[in-house]
């Protein structure tokens, strides 16, 4: 095997989960997510000597990652269709209520606009400063903090709706 794809094999033997995740987080289903980390790492393949000589595979990954689950959400026949009603889960264990809230986080997440789904996630999922994450969404500081505030704010106001709701029933 040439150096370069040995090289490419373990570049994607130690990201490709926490590329999963991220794509996870940002489009909300894990069998999209397969679709859009294949198709980041088929990109990622053909630009492999360039993104290599560049030191940083890592933020090529992620941002190949972001456009491509911000690219099949536009499609019309993969938009996600919400419900007021998400399924019914079992609980029987004593982490019921870290899985309650993981949930709640995560279905508030996905009522975000894909760009605002994506800045929470790359800023606080993924750690990254307001600079790598303008880079990655190709997109100004301002709009990452801006894009960031709002999305936190319907976040908060989400969350508590549905625990105000929760009490009522």
């Amino acid at each position: 095997m040439p150096d370069r794809d040995r090289d490419y094999v373990e570049f994607v033997e130690a990201s490709s989960a926490a590329l999963r995740r991220t794509a996870y987080l940002v489009c909300g289903d894990w069998h999209r997510a397969d679709d859009v980390v294949q198709d980041a790492l088929y990109r990622l393949y053909l630009a492999w000597s360039k993104v290599d000589r560049s030191g940083n595979p890592l933020a090529y990954a992620r941002r190949t990652v972001i456009n491509s689950a911000l690219d099949i959400g536009r499609r019309p026949w993969r938009r996600e269709v919400s419900t007021d009603n998400p399924p019914e889960r079992g609980r029987n264990d004593d982490t019921a209520d870290a899985y309650a809230e993981r949930d709640e986080v995560l279905s508030a997440l996905l009522q975000l606009a894909p760009r605002q789904r994506a800045c929470i996630v790359l800023r606080y999922y993924e750690d990254l400063s307001i600079e790598q994450t303008a880079e990655i969404l190709n997109c100004s500081q301002g709009t990452v903090k801006s894009q960031a505030a709002r999305a936190l704010e319907t976040l908060r106001h989400t969350i508590n709706r549905t625990r105000s709701v929760g009490r009522l029933s």
